[in-house]
């Protein structure tokens, strides 16, 4: 980094990705600056800066010495698991600023000498201390994954025998008896210890949603297109199982679509105003990949100029909306989609967006890491012709 490239950063003041200081003095407070970077999208540590005008200050050589020797031991030493870091010296009109790179973890959650966890909360850290908050740390580092998170309150009797036959029949191609029930459900890793997990509760269960009771969708219909709107057509909760809700929100959907006649004859049935396969990729796409650990439903939403599709959580492990547009995906609940293929129509190869896209390009996507959301809008067209 160029002296240039500093004063750009610096001009832009303290945020989520860039912390200043004068001095330091005490390693612990710079090994927790660091597990905050490290947690969240990791960041620069920039000493020698004032941090309330922005004037560079400089570092003495004696500083200079002390300080990266005060990185690397709170780097190594008072951060669980340890961070490798890298430091450099800008020399800024004969001042001296070290610049501390701080990449994000790949071990989360990062820890200081004493446990404490913490993450940028925009300019500044903040403390994590909610259950639901260090789960989702654990599931980005891939040490922990909602749905095999076995539930507690629950047995081998709370899953649907025939349902469950049923399709181990149809996929393996041999009978079942009840007997090697719940050998058969811990094999295929929907259950352990005579318990179910969140897979085969979401898959297979009697009643999901009185086990989970966040896993459900609800669904408005809107008159207007405003959400504040107190004025709604249709409302409901959709549960059931995975399949079900599938079956259920998308019909919900088709019946607040318009169909328009697209140059058939009067006599035709006329085509939906937004192809079916749109709805299909993105219901699919919302009950396979949304985060289990944000206890929260998924919101679909229909207003006269829009469908909004609102699935819990974040894109996982770093992905962008452009990268999900260009075709990349990156698996979340990876047991979900592997019985998808056999119990929705998806394909699992990571091109539900693309086609979705494809044969309708009036879409949006909106990641919100704050708020733990990402939002999918799809354009209604015009009221035109009606059948």
């Amino acid at each position: 980094m160029d002296a240039k490239e500093l004063l750009n950063l610096v001009s832009g003041g303290e945020n989520s990705r860039v912390q200043l200081k004068e001095n330091v003095t005490n390693a612990t407070s710079v090994a927790q600056e660091i597990v905050a970077f490290a947690n969240s999208k990791g960041g620069k540590l920039i000493i020698g800066v004032n941090d309330k005008t922005g004037d560079i200050v400089g570092l003495s050589f004696a500083d200079l010495q002390r300080i990266n020797n005060m990185l690397t031991t709170a780097a190594n030493e008072h951060v669980k698991s340890a961070i490798i870091i890298d430091t450099e010296t800008v020399d800024v009109d004969g001042k001296k600023v070290i610049v501390a790179h701080v990449p994000e973890g790949n071990d989360k959650p990062h820890t200081d000498k004493d446990g404490l966890i913490f993450i940028k909360n925009g300019s500044d850290k903040r403390k994590v201390t909610s259950k639901e908050e260090l789960s989702r740390m654990l599931q980005s580092s891939g040490n922990l994954y909602a749905e095999q998170m076995l539930i507690r309150e629950s047995t081998i009797k709370d899953l649907d025998w025939g349902l469950f036959r049923e399709f181990y029949e149809k996929k393996y191609q041999e009978d079942i008896a009840i007997e090697d029930f719940q050998a058969k459900v811990e094999n295929l890793t929907l259950g352990a210890e005579g318990k179910i997990n969140l897979a085969g509760n979401l898959l297979f269960g009697k009643n999901p949603q009185r086990l989970s009771p966040n896993c459900y969708i609800a669904a408005i219909w809107f008159q207007g297109n405003d959400l504040a709107g107190t004025k709604y057509l249709s409302s409901e909760n959709i549960g059931g199982d995975l399949p079900r809700m599938f079956k259920d929100a998308r019909k919900f959907v088709i019946g607040c679509l318009r169909k328009v006649q697209n140059g058939k004859d009067f006599n035709s049935l006329g085509d939906l105003e937004v192809p079916e396969i749109v709805i299909n990729e993105l219901l699919i796409n919302a009950l396979i990949h949304r985060d289990y650990f944000v206890h929260d439903s998924i919101k679909v939403f229909v207003f006269d100029n829009r469908i909004e599709i609102k699935s819990p959580g974040k894109l996982p492990n770093s992905l962008t909306t452009e990268q999900i547009k260009a075709g990349l995906s990156r698996r979340r609940n990876h047991i979900l989609a592997s019985y998808a293929l056999d119990l929705l129509p998806y394909r699992g190869a990571g091109s539900g967006i693309l086609r979705a896209l494809q044969a309708w390009p009036a879409i949006e996507f909106h990641n919100f890491p704050e708020t733990e959301q990402f939002n999918v809008i799809i354009h209604r067209p015009a009221n035109e012709t009606q059948i």
